[in-house]
């Protein structure tokens, strides 16, 4: 009885008999094949990141390892910068952004950051399209690091959920 798919056995096979599909500046990768899968989705992504990795054409499979997965997920999250911004152009900072993940947000969370920070986009975006905004203006939010860490520690020691603000009292 041959049940082979893929050119495989079993599921739990696949990853011991597989390598890496992709070829990395004319080298073919010798890595373990995760299963992470080279979809047309990530091919576009590789293109338009101007990723040297080509899909080797004498494989059967699409399945990808867990570094060329990593080095893929790295350039998919990383911000793009003008050098002029405050010294915020190296690799350094690069590194520290975090990963939030606009598009499992659901639509009314995104309209109502859409809604509070006054967002000029055309009627009837669709959900990706409205991430991919939102997305795009969370990243220019500058942050003063100092002042974000002072606030946060003040809350958490008070525990408390904003700022005591004094009251105007009208009366004299």
């Amino acid at each position: 009885m041959n049940n082979r798919i893929n050119g495989f056995g079993t599921e739990e096979n696949r990853n011991q008999e597989q390598i890496c599909c992709l070829v990395e500046n004319g080298h073919r990768c010798t890595r373990r094949a995760g299963n992470a899968s080279y979809s047309k989705r990530i091919q576009k992504i590789v293109q338009q990141r101007k990723l040297k990795l080509n899909i080797d054409i004498g494989v059967r499979h699409i399945y990808i390892c867990d570094y060329h997965k990593n080095m893929i997920q790295s350039v998919r999250t990383k911000r793009r910068r003008n050098e002029s911004e405050c010294g915020r152009d190296s690799p350094e900072y690069e590194a520290d952004l975090p990963d939030i993940d606009f598009f499992a947000m659901p639509v009314n969370t995104l309209r109502r950051y859409k809604r509070h920070y006054k967002l000029q986009t055309r009627p009837g975006l669709s959900k990706a399209q409205l991430a991919e905004t939102v997305s795009r203006h969370f990243r220019t939010i500058p942050v003063v690091e100092k002042e974000a860490l002072t606030f946060f520690i003040y809350m958490a020691k008070c525990s408390k959920n904003r700022f005591d603000q004094p009251k105007h009292s009208e009366s004299s």
